[in-house]
């Protein structure tokens, strides 16, 4: 196998970081095939340009680095007990006969979950996962379409075929699950083409619920979906700072404080 050509190794190793939130040397001299020397050269070369930080053995994304995007994996394991207060409000709010739309993400996950019991709901959604666990145990009359296109780390797919399937579709409810929210920079994420389709989410809906635990207030994704004004309802958990839900609460006509047991 030929070696990978210098540019393209460093990109492969920024989309793990990314992907992982941290890398080692050992591990990835082995993956590609090269020598540790040659990592930690490309992992000068990508610290010098602000993209990632050295750390013993290894490297990490910067602290609060905006293009930050933790695997699936990573974030299903955070605020368990908030995401599932989120999710439960969010199902309340489905009736049999609906059409929904879930973004992938690991708190609509949580509401893939929570949907499996509503009969007569036609689910709309860019996530292999959340197709799995409503194909896995659906409840009667449920329909499940899932569009088309390419994985990003966080497990949506995106791209030319995802929008161009979801350009043909209306749903009622768009339930959408960010990376960060923030009066300024509004719905956030660090993926530019899950930006994109998010926004499409938001437009072929006739209301739009953005499900957040408190954790996400004040984060700043890379690339911006909407703006606060944008969407009509969030449901985040009681565990938000009280000045931070005033604040919410004058740029969304719909904001929900669950209580987390």
């Amino acid at each position: 196998m030929s070696e990978m050509l210098p540019d393209r190794r460093r990109r492969e190793i920024l989309e793990r970081v990314r992907a992982a939130g941290a890398v080692r040397v050992a591990e990835l001299a082995e993956e590609l095939g090269v020598s540790d020397m040659t990592v930690r050269r490309d992992l000068d070369r990508l610290a010098r340009d602000g993209e990632l930080q050295k750390v013993h053995g290894g490297a990490r994304l910067p602290p609060g680095s905006s293009a930050a995007e933790p695997g699936f994996a990573h974030k299903s394991e955070l605020q368990l007990p908030e995401k599932a207060a989120v999710a439960a409000a969010a199902a309340a709010m489905v009736r049999p006969g609906m059409s929904v739309s879930l973004n992938s993400g690991t708190t609509t996950f949580a509401l893939a979950r929570a949907l499996r019991g509503i009969p007569e709901i036609t689910v709309v959604t860019n996530s292999p996962r959340i197709a799995d666990v409503l194909y896995d145990a659906p409840a009667p009359g449920q329909t499940v379409v899932t569009l088309g296109g390419v994985r990003t780390p966080s497990d949506a797919l995106v791209g030319p075929l995802a929008t161009a399937a979801l350009r043909t579709l209306h749903v009622d409810l768009c339930f959408m699950g960010v990376h960060g929210l923030t009066v300024r920079d509004g719905l956030t994420t660090p993926n530019m083409m899950e930006a994109e389709i998010n926004r499409l989410f938001l437009q072929r809906c006739d209301r739009s619920v953005v499900l957040a635990d408190s954790t996400k207030w004040g984060l700043a994704g890379l690339y911006r979906i909407a703006g606060l004004d944008e969407v009509d309802t969030v449901v985040t958990d009681a565990g938000l700072d009280p000045a931070a839900a005033e604040l919410l609460s004058h740029h969304v006509p719909d904001l929900r404080l669950e209580p987390v047991r």
